[in-house]
């Protein structure tokens, strides 16, 4: 159990990683759970990942969950391998069943859907912190003294 909060206090990288997740995903799923900055709120979200990609509500709901509970996560490093797990797991469902089939990039035409450059990059920074740990400036780092 020791390795869930175990994380280097002078690891300063992770720090940058733990920030830029829990930015995004403070604003990403306050989108989809508050419809805030002109989302769908968690009820269109969960409709239409259910009618789109067949995900089941309770899954839906999880996932959201996942994402504005891991920010905090990500922002303090407190249970910092679990939630990046989760957030990994998250991305990589986003990535299979969304962004997948438009390719790699970004950057497309109007009304076509985008590749996974972005939410690859997201992937990536998420397992780095499950193999690493919260780091520097995190309540792992303390409570695994």
């Amino acid at each position: 159990m020791d390795w869930i909060l175990a994380t280097s206090p002078s690891e300063y990288s992770y720090v940058f990683l733990r920030l830029g997740l829990a930015v995004t995903f403070f604003a990403h799923s306050t989108q989809q759970i508050f419809g805030w900055s002109g989302g769908r709120g968690w009820k269109g979200m969960v409709d239409n990942w259910s009618e789109k990609y067949h995900i089941p509500p309770v899954f839906g709901v999880l996932g959201m969950a996942t994402e504005f509970l891991g920010a905090f996560a990500m922002l303090f490093g407190f249970l910092t391998r679990p939630f990046a797990l989760g957030l990994a797991i998250f991305i990589a469902i986003a990535i299979r069943k969304s962004h997948w089939g438009h390719g790699f990039f970004l950057a497309r035409r109007p009304g076509e859907g985008s590749g996974v450059e972005y939410t690859l990059a997201l992937f990536l920074m998420a397992m780095a912190l499950v193999f690493g740990g919260g780091g520097a400036f995190s309540i792992d780092s303390v409570l695994s003294r």
